[in-house]
């Protein structure tokens, strides 16, 4: 249309609104996509330690151990920084706003900080360790990728009960695998044991949603491995038997967590059975 006064093209205001209406969903972040980005941002640096710091100089045959340690302590806590951003973004959205990319802004960097990222990481170990055998580590990381690719799938796709998980969050899976690697045992116990962390990533196994003190408690334990992980690699006085305390705790958490998760199904079975029982005898004249 043409304005009268002016000879201008105008459009009616009613028009504009229209438009607006019609707009696809909005690309605007909110605080908790930020968080989300953090992650991502965070897995990609692990990869990039992992790589400059690990695997660029084993290929050069270098053999300053130091500085493979300090990148490997740097690639972990980036899992760790990850693994707090995923933590936060979470809490902010439920108390704030989040964007209509929010969930899907979630998964690809939980792919690439829990998935990506370890997998890598597992990889990378069998081309460095001494007893390591390259191409069985290569299936190892496959299995930890694809395991993430499923389980974040899964949780796009099923319904759980308020304040549980199907199967081991993504990253505790990842901190569990690489505290695996960390903790230098034998190349055919630690390739079952990152196995099995694979496994109970795609497993049935209820896990609780880090809520409330649970949160606080897992926010702890990876402020506290953070600080573990700096004194191992810098080498102070009883850093290496911290690494290895703590990576001998989150195993033995990864581990006890589903026979908790199990002991409490079989009672609940029991008490419906029982309460079954009762219900019929009860009936009985």
């Amino acid at each position: 249309m043409i304005d009268p006064d002016t000879q201008a093209n105008w459009v009616a205001e009613s028009d504009e609104e229209d438009d607006a209406e019609e707009m696809p969903l909005s690309l605007r972040l909110s605080i908790a996509d930020t968080l989300t980005l953090g992650n991502a941002t965070c897995g990609f640096m692990a990869v990039y330690f992992t790589t400059t710091g690990i695997l660029i100089p084993h290929l050069q045959g270098s053999q300053e151990t130091g500085m493979a340690r300090h990148s490997a302590a740097t690639a972990v806590i980036l899992m760790l920084l990850a693994a707090i951003f995923d933590l936060c973004d979470g809490l902010v959205a439920r108390k704030l706003r989040s964007s209509p990319m929010g969930a899907e802004l979630d998964n690809l960097s939980d792919l690439i900080s829990f998935g990506l990222a370890p997998a890598y990481f597992v990889l990378v170990y069998g081309m460095v360790a001494d007893d390591a055998h390259q191409r069985v580590s290569a299936v190892a990381a496959i299995v930890v990728l694809l395991a993430v690719v499923l389980r974040l799938a899964r949780f796009s796709c099923v319904t759980m009960k308020d304040g549980m998980f199907q199967g081991m969050p993504s990253p505790f899976g990842a901190l569990t695998v690489v505290s695996i690697v960390l903790l230098e045992l034998p190349f055919i116990p630690t390739l079952l044991a990152i196995i099995g962390a694979a496994w109970l990533m795609v497993s049935r196994v209820e896990y609780p949603k880090p809520r409330g003190v649970l949160a606080v408690a897992m926010l702890g334990w990876i402020v506290a491995a953070m600080g573990m992980l700096a004194a191992w690699a810098f080498d102070a006085p009883g850093g290496q038997v911290l690494l290895q305390m703590g990576c001998a705790l989150q195993i033995v958490m990864a581990a006890t967590i589903p026979l908790f998760a199990t002991a409490r199904r079989v009672n609940t079975f029991r008490d419906n059975r029982r309460e079954s029982r009762e219900a019929r005898a009860a009936q009985v004249p």
